[in-house]
């Protein structure tokens, strides 16, 4: 089997993260777990997680796509699987609401060429991506949850599709696609770390789905309860910055001091 790196023009990008159908929504799902890693102590599994995204591209001009999408991901009990709703944090002893991931818009372009390696049976893309920015809970409100002044992480995927599919001219999207996503980064600042030293380990794995009831049961019952606007993704590119756990947690403050359950709901615009 021989295996090579190519430069593939981003339609072929576009069939494996979403579709080059703008008329459909394109759901990803993952599972895993998240860990703290904290300097002279032991692995501590914090939580397990399940999350979707729900996107859709549409064609600016020549091999140029405008990517729009929403997700979710859940906090879990690492022993029962449930949706937690308050978590006690072991270094404080203090409980805490918990507040799941609910990003809307998460968007971008997808244009130019895009590196893959490719052999007979499947083609991989490798995205190792290292955000970082000035942290915007900036505000002393915030010290006792985010108290860095930059936000700092690194996010690795891969992504592995059929070659076949991905060079089907009738397909406008993979019929299959394994993911993998580890991350390394702060605290999120629902857990009201501080400046407590160490990171959250995130490691997932997951898969495109054909439609909405293949999403795993947790996310269904949420999405038909209280977060229907996450059942499509959005018809046209959101006029608003791309959501962050972060943007989210200064957005919702005072409804996380409340006690409110979340994600907040989102019922259809």
């Amino acid at each position: 089997m021989t295996v090579s790196t190519q430069l593939l023009d981003a339609q072929y990008w576009v069939k494996v993260r979403s579709s080059l159908d703008p008329s459909r929504s394109t759901f990803l799902v993952w599972t895993g777990s998240i860990y703290a890693f904290v300097p002279g102590e032991k692995r501590k599994r914090l939580f397990d997680m399940v999350g979707m995204s729900v996107s859709r591209c549409l064609a600016t001009e020549e091999n140029s796509w405008t990517f729009t999408s929403r997700e979710l991901t859940y906090y879990l009990d690492p022993k029962t699987g449930e949706k937690l709703h308050t978590w006690k944090n072991p270094w404080t002893e203090e409980v805490l609401p918990v507040m799941h991931v609910a990003n809307n818009p998460v968007q971008g372009d997808f244009e130019g060429q895009f590196p893959a390696q490719v052999d007979d049976e499947t083609t991989t893309f490798v995205f190792d991506i290292f955000p970082a920015y000035p942290n915007p809970l900036t505000d002393p409100k915030f010290a006792e949850y985010s108290s860095n002044p930059d936000y700092q992480a690194a996010e690795l995927f891969k992504f592995v599709v059929p070659t076949a599919d991905l060079f089907n001219v009738n397909l406008p999207s993979v019929s299959k696609l394994w993911l993998s996503w580890d991350r390394i980064g702060p605290w999120v600042p629902w857990m009201k770390m501080g400046n407590r030293a160490g990171h959250l380990i995130y490691s997932a794995s997951g898969n495109k789905v054909n439609d909405f009831d293949q999403l795993p049961p947790l996310l269904q019952d949420e999405i038909n309860t209280r977060m229907q606007l996450y059942r499509h993704a959005p018809a046209a590119p959101l006029d608003d910055e791309d959501m962050t756990s972060w943007l989210y947690f200064q957005k919702h403050f005072d409804a996380y001091l409340a006690g409110e359950t979340f994600p907040i709901a989102a019922p259809v615009d």
